[in-house]
């Protein structure tokens, strides 16, 4: 049988310029796009749903290497980094027990 691995993360964002839930969202789309686009990641919005400029994404990802898993999760990373207009409050990864 195969290993699974699973690593998430809680990504804690800011956007500071958003002034509506409008403006957050469409902030956040192309982010949440880019990553859902990633076949061995899922990413959902998991907090801060009706604050302006809050805002809190849960990642995962799933390999059967720990190393695959790692590579996946600093690529989203790097994504999230890359997005001027949103401000990283925090990027806290784990791995799950699997069993």
């Amino acid at each position: 049988m195969a290993e699974l691995n699973v690593l998430a993360a809680r990504v804690d964002l800011r956007v500071g310029a958003a002034g509506s839930l409008k403006a957050k969202r469409a902030a956040l789309r192309p982010l949440l796009d880019r990553l859902a686009n990633r076949k061995e990641l899922s990413v959902a919005e998991i907090d801060h749903q009706d604050s302006w400029q809050l805002a809190c994404l849960g990642l995962a990802v799933v390999a059967t290497t720990p190393g695959r898993c790692q590579e996946l999760m600093d690529s989203a990373e790097r994504m999230v980094w890359s997005r001027p207009e949103i401000e990283v409050l925090g990027f806290t990864t784990w791995w799950l027990e699997t069993d």
